[in-house]
């Protein structure tokens, strides 16, 4: 029975990381019933294995809920659970894109965060209702008043407003459902105008070919229609749409206001733009939907294969991942010491220990990662200007005019307890403090404009370690400021290994040589001659560790006689030594590689 669309509701949910986004849509699947209790797990709506061993959200999933309410009303609820990580933020842009409101989950222990008020923000600018939800109230250590206090204060909502629920008991579920469909506005839209459907998200059915993930806003879909990408202007033939309902639900056809999905025989991944409009050859609407904020990437890496016949797979891998993490940009690259790869652009350490994780899981490849670095802007005294993300391109320093590096607001909050610790990491981290806010007597809020790079490297576990995981925190990025980067090579036996090489601050180069060098004597295995292991900027070597050669004893065999005979044959020995040296190449483990790009630890 089709529902009119007064009674649609399109939501999100959104929060700080583990505040309990998706066992809050856990209770609401279960309420409905829409999955057999047999079918059903904790997490239903994270589908991926590394999402449930870490209890974190990593891509945005929509489910359609039927539910009736205490005047008998029949609704069609809209879901789309978002992720909380900073690194994440751009799914929440695209589910907050597909919706007209929004529930504000607060964890009743940890209160506002800073995710909280970024998430928030982002929904205030695209004008959704906002529902705050107050979770986890079945805690001992929840304080209600005080979350109430801080959704007045920090966030500027009503708290009379907010619901009190615990996601794991379902107790105030029933209420939140009741207040959602009284307070979030049905969709706007016409089924009479020409079609207009924003494209959200999209994955890959390997029988089926692309799934693409739609929010109708004007017109109708129906099985044997013509649509046209505005983006690039291609003409398919649907073969089928339907809604999410845990598995996808064919139906006969998709009305404004709706969320579901659309296949049609779209095999090319490159053809799907996430943020596309969908609509009509022969019947245009006459301008595409304004889609999400584009977002890029801030990390850069390149991945190459253990056994360089799978290259061709890592390269398919990426192709399949791309479709399902529209953020993910990649280009291919070649290294002497690995062979040939791809260098790889990520929204943050998380992200690239995602795709590594995946990579290795749902497609078995080994893979190597080489060192992290951001995107810096070089301007040459010859005035050329151009952005380097790559260690091997990086210029002559004698040619080099400017150097500028990305800076990041960064937001913390954390109890005043912490202070002293984090106000130290973050000067460690060449962090300038801009405002310090007693947001009240115990918690504070400190914003500090630092360089992304240094972001990069365990900030935010040590963030949580010595604040023994009461600070939060939360970044965007601001400009580039100039600064003095050198080339770290590092050298085996006299020669670069290029896959090692790294973009850093000049004064921290001779630390993080260090680390690198030790690393890599505990790893490369002994020779018959010395290994001189070197980290070096330009012609200098700042850091040194050396491998010591395996001696084999040649005077076993002098027992007695003139001491000149034993010297005879030790010089002989070295004479070898000297040569085999001189011919000898050693090879790095792979081992290796992995034990120092795991090795940042200060």
């Amino acid at each position: 029975m089709a529902i009119s669309r007064e009674r649609m509701r399109n939501f999100c949910i959104i929060a700080h990381i583990d505040h309990g986004k998706s066992t809050l849509a856990d209770r609401f699947i279960q309420k409905a019933k829409v999955i057999d209790s047999r079918k059903f797990k904790d997490q239903f709506l994270d589908s991926m294995d590394i999402e449930r061993e870490r209890g974190i959200t990593i891509k945005s999933q929509a489910i359609t809920i039927p539910y009736q309410s205490r005047d008998g009303q029949i609704y069609e609820l809209n879901l789309v659970d978002t992720p909380g990580h900073v690194d994440f933020s751009y799914e929440v842009s695209r589910a907050i894109s597909a919706c007209e409101g929004a529930l504000l989950l607060i964890d009743a222990s940890q209160g506002v965060e800073a995710q909280t008020f970024a998430n928030m923000y982002m929904a205030v600018e695209l004008d959704l209702e906002i529902i705050p939800v107050v979770n986890k109230i079945d805690l001992p250590s929840a304080n209600i008043e005080m979350v109430k206090h801080q959704i007045d204060h920090d966030l500027g909502l009503d708290p009379d407003t907010a619901v009190l629920v615990s996601a794991k008991t379902g107790e105030g579920v029933d209420e939140l459902l009741e207040r959602l469909v009284e307070l979030i506005p049905p969709p706007d839209g016409s089924e009479d105008e020409p079609l207009k459907a924003l494209i959200f998200d999209s994955h890959y059915d390997p029988y089926r070919g692309v799934v693409v993930h739609l929010r109708l806003y004007d017109g109708i879909m129906k099985r044997g229609d013509e649509i046209k990408l505005m983006n690039n202007g291609a003409v398919y033939g649907i073969e089928e749409v339907g809604m999410f309902r845990g598995d996808l639900l064919p139906t006969e056809s998709l009305r404004a206001g709706e969320v579901g999905y659309m296949i049609a025989g779209i095999k090319t991944i490159s053809d799907i733009t996430v943020g596309d409009t969908v609509t009509h050859p022969e019947r245009p609407c006459s301008v595409a939907r304004h889609g999400f904020k584009e977002v890029k990437p801030v990390v850069f890496s390149s991945i190459y294969p253990i056994d360089s016949d799978d290259y061709e797979l890592l390269l398919s891998a990426l192709d399949k991942l791309k479709l399902n993490d529209a953020s993910l940009v990649y280009e291919k690259d070649s290294s002497a010491a690995l062979g040939f790869g791809f260098r790889c652009g990520f929204l943050g350490l998380l992200h690239l220990e995602v795709i590594q994780e995946r990579l290795e899981r749902e497609f078995g490849l080994s893979v190597v990662f080489t060192s992290p670095s951001v995107r810096y802007r070089v301007t040459m005294k010859s005035g050329e200007r151009f952005f380097l993300d790559n260690p091997l391109s990086f210029p002559d320093q004698v040619k080099i005019e400017t150097i500028e590096e990305p800076y990041i607001h960064a937001t913390i909050i954390t109890p005043s307890d912490y202070l002293g610790p984090i106000m130290n990491l973050c000067l460690e981290k060449r962090g300038v403090q801009q405002s310090m806010t007693y947001l009240d007597e115990k918690r504070v809020e400190m914003v500090y404009e630092m360089p992304l790079a240094e972001v990069l490297y365990e900030f935010y576990d040590r963030l949580k370690s010595v604040s023994r995981g009461y600070a939060s925190f939360d970044y965007e990025l601001s400009d580039l400021k100039v600064t003095d980067l050198v080339r770290l090579d590092i050298l085996v036996n006299g020669e670069i290994v290029d896959a090692l090489s790294q973009l850093v601050f000049r004064e921290n180069a001779a630390y993080r040589a260090r680390i690198i060098c030790k690393k890599l004597r505990e790893e490369i295995p002994r020779q018959q001659f010395k290994i001189p292991i070197q980290g070096s900027v330009g012609s200098t070597i700042i850091a040194r560790e050396t491998i010591s050669a395996l001696r084999k004893d040649v005077t076993a065999k002098c027992y007695g006689g003139d001491i000149s005979r034993k010297r005879k044959l030790l010089e002989k020995q070295k004479e070898g030594k000297k040569r085999m040296k001189m011919v000898g190449s050693v090879e790095v483990p792979q081992s290796a590689f992995l034990s120092v790009l795991k090795s940042e630890e200060r």
